[in-house]
């Protein structure tokens, strides 16, 4: 005997349309009503409908269980009201919604689950769409529209869509594509291979298009920010998401009165001088980026006015009785620890709060030895650019900057500004655009001779070094001797890709001397006589 199949049920979930579902009288039977209509469609059976509705619409409710009786006998229609006060809030409406939905049992093995889209307020729709999109609603979507013509009348026609389909993978590539053209133009095309770098972008990428919250580049000079924060905006205003334009400033370049006046602006009269009015530059980013580059040499007056400027998008220009006002976003670079300057005062910890939101430190050129190639490359295509003709470097040339560059013995203090200043110098030299290795070596020793400490000079900015890794009371205990000697060290691990590297560097006189060598237990020998370990001066995971 054949076993009797089991046919699969259709139960639709949908929101009551108050305005499309309303009519009164014989008269009804000729208007469109989408959820009546849902139940007339000759090719897709409703077994049960559960029909959803704010409280005040009841009666509504009722009528369309009634019409839907007589159109559709087979069709079970289940009336539930929700909590939901006001139908364009969409805290309340989700909710509302999440509740039910919950509260509900699911047997997709027996029964196909369409949600009907058509009516209830746009936020009904959305927050309907999210709930069979995040899979809550184990379902599809079914969408209805009016008739064209006599063919249909008000019965009208209905769409099925799955949010599973193919083209949906489609869009999907659509935007991973556009992602990835993000990410290769923030990089400005060179194609990095350092993970970590990549991440950074990645993740950079993804705040930019979402927010409008001030951003943090933090790292060394020569890092990278000002180009970056450029790419930022550019990246912005190609996908419409700021009209203004990109106004840049660093702040080391300000000084005394006049600080006040080149970002907040002032009237005319303010004082001796000002001949006329100043918009600022605050003013003139309005609706668009503004890049202060250096933003921990800004002075205490004009981090306050920042501060307000950044909650209240207002501010007060030098000698006006009368507030401007500017919405813009804010990209903030350093190469501070403006954490430290909190502690010692010079930084307001409240501003830091405000622009500290995405902080993203742009990594040191040295830090990145496997991303050196590519960006030669880039820098051979822009000194190719500026000096008109076409540079390139012999393969002999290229593998010899290439080993010199990704040793230990670059120290690229200057980072992309040393590696750009580098190539330009190089290309200018290369005799009918082709460089040698003779124009390598000329260069290579330029190079060293330019990282190569002065003598004391080196012994600088060994106390602010020493104070960062250390704390400040206790470098302040060691002598000066150790002092300057630590500071080398540190500078020296800070600048080496391991452990190893940094010992061999330190030690590679006495090291020739010793039948056995471990130069990384002899220096973190000496790192833990001052309480130190490798992760302390470096920032880095020991080896």
């Amino acid at each position: 005997m054949a076993q009797k199949v089991k046919t699969r049920r259709t139960v639709v979930i949908g929101m009551l349309g108050t305005t499309l579902d309303t009519g009164m009288g014989s008269q009804r039977w000729t208007r469109w009503r989408p959820t009546v209509s849902l139940c007339q469609q000759e090719d897709l059976l409703v077994h049960r409908l559960e029909l959803l509705h704010p409280p005040r619409a009841s009666s509504l409710a009722t009528v369309i269980q009634e019409d839907i009786a007589q159109v559709s006998p087979e069709t079970e229609v289940r009336l539930t009201s929700l909590p939901i006060q006001d139908p364009w809030n969409l805290e309340e409406t989700y909710g509302a919604l999440l509740d039910h939905v919950r509260a509900q049992s699911f047997h997709p093995e027996e029964e196909d689950y369409l949600v009907h889209i058509t009516t209830g307020t746009h936020i009904a729709q959305i927050c309907m769409f999210l709930l069979v999109e995040s899979r809550l609603i184990p379902g599809r979507l079914v969408q209805t529209s009016p008739g064209k013509g006599k063919e249909h009348g008000a019965v009208g026609t209905h769409a099925i869509i799955d949010l599973d389909l193919s083209n949906y993978d489609t869009l999907a590539a659509r935007f991973q594509r556009q992602q990835r053209e993000g990410l290769s133009f923030l990089k400005s095309g060179i194609d990095t291979h350092n993970a970590a770098f990549n991440r950074l972008i990645e993740r950079i990428e993804q705040v930019a298009v979402q927010s409008r919250a001030p951003l943090l580049l933090t790292g060394p000079t020569g890092a990278g920010k000002s180009q970056l924060a450029k790419r930022i905006y550019a990246l912005k205003k190609a996908r419409n998401q700021v009209a203004g334009p990109f106004v840049d400033l660093n702040c080391a370049t300000l000084r005394g009165d006049g600080a006040m006046s080149t970002l907040f602006g002032h009237v005319k009269g303010a004082f001796t001088g000002a001949v006329g009015d100043r918009p600022g530059l605050m003013r003139q980013a309005n609706g668009g980026v503004l890049f202060l580059d250096e933003i921990g040499e800004l002075g205490a007056d004009e981090q306050a006015m920042l501060l307000r400027a950044l909650e209240d998008k207002r501010f007060l220009p030098v000698g006006a009785d009368k507030e401007a006002e500017s919405d813009f976003q804010l990209i903030a670079g350093t190469n501070r620890d403006l954490q430290l300057d909190v502690e010692r005062g010079r930084f307001r910890e409240d501003l830091l709060a405000r622009i500290n939101l995405w902080t993203f430190r742009l990594p040191a050129l040295r830090e990145r030895p496997e991303d050196i190639a590519p960006n030669l490359q880039y820098e051979l295509d822009q000194a190719s650019q500026a000096l008109g003709t076409r540079v390139t470097m012999s393969k002999e040339a290229q593998e010899y900057f290439l080993r010199f560059a990704t040793s230990p013995e670059a120290r690229w203090s200057g980072n992309f500004r040393d590696l750009n200043a580098a190539v330009l110098r190089m290309s200018t030299l290369a005799a009918g655009g082709r460089m040698t290795r003779e124009v390598v070596d000329e260069e290579l020793e330029r190079l060293r001779t330019q990282w190569r400490p002065a003598g004391t000079a080196a012994t600088s900015g060994s106390e602010d070094v020493l104070a960062e890794v250390m704390g400040p009371a206790r470098a302040a205990e060691l002598d000066r001797f150790d002092q300057v000697q630590l500071a080398d060290v540190v500078s020296v691990c800070r600048s080496a890709r391991s452990l190893s590297d940094a010992g061999r560097t330190l030690f590679a006189q006495s090291r020739a001397q010793k039948k056995s060598v471990n130069d990384a237990d002899r220096l973190r020998k000496y790192l833990a006589r001052f309480g130190l370990a490798w992760s302390d001066v470096s920032g880095r995971d020991a080896e």
